[in-house]
């Protein structure tokens, strides 16, 4: 992406349009160039004194890891208090997927099923 961005920036100094920017990029990067209307919004936003390569706000998601250590010490407890409990059990009380309370299981506290 930012080298896409940098590329079209310097043809928007050069004094290009997006709409001859666009064919410019299609042909070095060919299916994987940017689409014409992300040109656009480039060109625009650098024609406008821009000056940044990166995204102002990147995308929100979900947390960058449920595999906190207060996590870990729930889930512990959780199986320690009742060895019967289920994966999706522990996963509802504490808000995290069940993929992440496996992780915790198998890699953190190296229980089995």
């Amino acid at each position: 992406k930012i080298e896409y961005r940098a590329v079209i920036k310097f043809f928007v100094l050069d004094g290009l349009t997006p709409t001859e920017i666009h064919p410019k990029l299609l042909k070095v990067y060919k299916d994987a160039s940017p689409s014409l209307s992300t040109v656009k919004k480039w060109a625009a936003l650098f024609k406008s004194g821009r000056t940044s390569l990166e995204d102002d706000h990147p995308r929100e998601g979900c947390r960058k890891t449920a595999t906190t250590s207060q996590n870990i010490q729930q889930v512990h407890d959780m199986v320690l208090d009742d060895r019967r409990v289920k994966m999706r059990e522990i996963a509802e009380a504490i808000s995290i997927s069940k993929e992440r309370i496996g992780n915790i299981l198998h890699e953190e506290l190296h229980m089995k099923k």
